[in-house]
């Protein structure tokens, strides 16, 4: 994730916020209300003004399941966490920050299977019947969006032998890379 990384530091520095304001590696944990602190990959902070933050996931194989409900629910906890610090000005006089999930997902056999439900007392949402873990992927990054835990969110696709080369795919334009570079742009520029 390290390239894509570079690509939105790059990207904010093109919309006139330099590199000292941009926190990668170091100095990227934020106060959280459950847990004292949360580690983020990409941090903007200007003037003691948080105006960014971004977590970049991916995941391949073999253990699709298991790794689909961790990824969910550390997204939406790390969500929850921020907006809940932020309601209690843990980040002082803020503006909203931009809150952004990328995601990069192994694109095989396995990650596009689809997948049985276990409904032994109600019936689950019918967008996850038979879905696989590729579409159950997209309706969760795009699921963040609608509910305003992100402010935007990347979901990518890539072969093992693609991914190495840096080719990838966007599987809905709501969920692209070009859309979520521009919301993080168009974000950016109002603190330039």
């Amino acid at each position: 994730m390290d390239g894509f990384i570079g690509l939105f530091t790059s990207l904010i520095a093109e919309a006139g916020l330099p590199d000292r304001f941009v926190f990668r590696k170091k100095a990227i944990e934020l106060p959280g209300f459950f847990r004292p602190t949360k580690e983020w990959d990409l941090l903007v902070v200007k003037d003691q003004k948080l105006i960014a933050a971004i977590e970049a996931k991916s995941q391949v194989g073999p253990s699709f399941g298991n790794n689909f409900n961790n990824r969910t629910e550390e997204a939406m906890g790390s969500a929850v966490d921020l907006w809940t610090a932020f309601r209690e000005r843990a980040y002082r006089d803020s503006p909203q920050p931009f809150l952004g999930y990328f995601f990069m997902l192994e694109d095989c056999k396995a990650s596009n299977q689809p997948v049985s439900v276990k409904e032994p007392h109600f019936n689950v949402f019918p967008e996850f019947v038979g879905a696989s873990y590729m579409k159950r992927y997209e309706l969760f990054c795009r699921k963040l969006v609608l509910e305003r835990h992100y402010t935007a969110s990347a979901f990518l696709t890539s072969t093992s032998q693609d991914g190495a080369r840096g080719a990838y795919k966007t599987l809905a334009a709501d969920l692209s890379m070009e859309r979520f570079a521009k919301t993080l742009v168009a974000h950016v520029r109002a603190f330039v």
